[in-house]
């Protein structure tokens, strides 16, 4: 899935385009005319042929997810290439498409109160728009047989397989356990605002941490092992004889072209520290944002909008990791990518909106030992790269320069 990142158009013509994987020249070659008059001739039948409705609300529905259409259809064919070209460059040019529809959204969205934000909700589906009840999982905390079989239901599931998402994103274990682990911390710090982070210990770190993020870790780490030991020499579908070689050489355009092992490194440069720190912080932000976005939108958890969100936010940490890494890597590279921009916007908007939402929400000051404990890891995380990235470095050389003056 992964490549050189290129600025220009990927074509049969452009040098850039990949030479040793001849799948289909028709599905590599610019349609934009085609599809320009597709479009056109799709408007022309909506605004003369189809019969039009009475109903406001459904007409304006209808109106805002055709221009979102037309957009992603602009989006598709004139954006510019990412660093990803399986199964098809446009996939990931129609993703950083959705990127800049979801952060309009965002932006529209803060700008409204929470009462309309709230109704803005229900507009979209009628069973929105209610307060949500008030769930506990500290209730029944002994641990026994009966109390962990309540805990475990669909979303046992969807936490593992969020784990293993996140490891093909990160593609270290290490920096998977820091993130599994400093998110149960962030549940014990703010489980006075929200009360489904109040869990019991075993919750915590019996069914979170070592079955389910493991399970999902173990699984995405044995996965990008295999990629990083494949072998890959493409070959065209016109060049496999059997079938059965053509449809696997199909399902395999879904898999990675190539694969880059990622070796963050935080402990070489100060540029590799502040990048895994900006990793891990905005992957917390944005784990933190779903939950104080459904509690304060009054969207509760089953509701498919938070699996779409978290699906957007899948394909969009995809590439927005990968383009970060490249700029780490490279320390020539002048600028970071789009999609690394767009991610980091769409989280930043996302907490501006929990703020702004938040407000009355939230009267219960943190804890003490809350404040004292994340007082003193942001302080190390702050002294740290001054003591190995600047003091280290000065001591070592004062050190040889006097052992080559004994000498």
């Amino acid at each position: 899935m992964s490549a050189p990142v290129a600025l220009s158009r990927r074509t049969p013509s452009n040098p850039g385009y990949p030479a040793t994987d001849p799948t289909s020249e028709f599905f590599y070659h610019p349609r934009t005319l085609t599809a320009l008059v597709c479009m056109i001739a799709v408007l022309v039948y909506v605004a003369f042929f189809s019969p039009i409705e009475d109903n406001t609300v459904n007409n304006v529905k209808l109106g805002i997810f055709s221009a979102c259409l037309c957009f992603l259809v602009f989006g598709l064919l004139q954006f510019r290439d990412g660093p990803f070209i399986r199964p098809h460059p446009a996939i990931w040019r129609l993703v950083l498409a959705m990127g800049v529809l979801y952060q309009m959204f965002l932006v529209f969205l803060l700008f409204q109160n929470a009462h309309d934000s709230r109704q803005l909700m229900a507009y979209w589906d009628p069973e929105l728009g209610k307060p949500l009840p008030e769930r506990s999982y500290a209730d029944a905390c002994d641990l026994t047989w009966d109390n962990l079989r309540n805990q475990v239901d669909i979303f046992v599931v969807a936490h593992a397989l969020g784990w293993f998402g996140k490891t093909l994103i990160i593609r270290d274990v290490w920096l998977c356990w820091i993130i599994s682990i400093m998110f149960e911390i962030m549940e014990y710090s703010l489980q006075h605002q929200l009360n489904n982070f109040a869990e019991c210990w075993w919750d915590h770190w019996i069914l979170d941490v070592l079955v389910c993020n493991w399970l999902g870790i173990y699984i995405g780490t044995k996965t990008c092992e295999y990629f990083e030991m494949k072998q890959y020499s493409w070959r065209g579908i016109r060049q496999i004889p059997t079938y059965r070689g053509k449809l696997s050489r199909t399902a395999a355009q879904f898999t990675p072209h190539s694969w880059t092992k990622f070796e963050w490194g935080p402990t070489k440069s100060f540029r590799n520290y502040v990048g895994v720190v900006i990793v891990v912080a905005c992957i917390l932000v944005c784990e933190l944002n779903a939950f104080y976005l459904k509690y304060l939108l009054w969207v509760p958890p089953e509701h498919p909008l938070v699996t779409y969100r978290l699906i957007l936010m899948f394909l969009f940490g995809i590439p927005s990791v990968r383009e970060l890494y490249d700029y780490m890597i490279n320390p020539s590279n002048p600028r970071i990518g789009t999609q690394i921009w767009l991610m980091f916007a769409n989280i930043v908007t996302e907490v501006l909106i929990c703020i702004k939402l938040s407000k009355g929400e939230f009267n219960d000051p943190a804890p003490q030992y809350v404040v004292y404990f994340w007082t003193v890891l942001l302080t190390l995380l702050f002294v740290y790269p001054i003591y190995q990235f600047w003091f280290l470095p000065r001591f070592r050389k004062f050190v040889r320069s006097k052992g080559n003056k004994a000498r």
